[in-house]
């Protein structure tokens, strides 16, 4: 027979085995546990990580794409506005050129237009020239007509007959008229008696 205090004891020690039995899985449960484990992890490793790692490479891949490309943008960039600087540079120069090209172009037509001034205003003075001696030597034969019949006339009356024999009027006419020249071209200012040289002819 059992006594009430071997009782509680064995009660006391079930009771402290079964507290650590909950605390600490038995061996089995560690080891499927610790198996189960494994497995996951190759299976995790085997299958997975490679996926996952296959995204991070492409991402990687598409980053040093995007990367690139940008480098290459900038490069591109970079260039077509040295190409740009080039092209401006070479309009100014070309600007620049043209200006000169139509400045010196300019200066030329100029030159020649005065030419053609001076060349006009020089035909104009000699057609005015000989239009003033075509009109003077009219007007020298119109006045010598004149005085020719005014000498013949006053002539005849002072020497008293007719001078109307053509010749002989048209030598009195031209003697009258050669004094007349001769004596507004002397410096002297005299001159010579008109009436003394129509007396000598007749």
């Amino acid at each position: 027979m059992i006594s009430p205090l071997n009782t509680s004891t064995a009660d006391v020690l079930a009771a402290e085995e079964t507290t650590a039995n909950l605390l600490l899985p038995h061996t089995y449960d560690l080891v499927w546990s610790l198996l189960i484990v494994v497995i996951v992890g190759l299976v995790f490793y085997r299958y997975v990580l490679p996926k996952f790692q296959a995204v991070l490479d492409e991402r990687t891949a598409k980053i040093e794409g995007g990367l690139a490309k940008a480098t290459e943008a900038q490069e591109e960039a970079a260039k077509a506005l040295e190409e740009y600087h080039r092209q401006l540079a070479e309009a100014r120069a070309d600007a620049a050129k043209t200006r000169e090209e139509a400045r010196a172009e300019g200066t030329v037509i100029v030159a020649e237009l005065r030419a053609k001034a001076q060349e006009e205003a020089s035909r104009i003075v000699e057609t005015a020239h000989r239009q003033i001696e075509a009109e003077r030597q009219t007007a020298a034969v119109s006045l010598r007509s004149e005085v020719g019949e005014l000498a013949t006339e006053l002539a005849s009356k002072i020497v008293g007959e007719s001078l109307q024999d053509a010749a002989r009027q048209s030598r009195v006419v031209d003697r009258f008229l050669d004094e007349l020249e001769a004596t507004q071209g002397d410096e002297s200012g005299a001159q010579a008696p008109a009436g003394s040289s129509v007396g000598k002819e007749g």
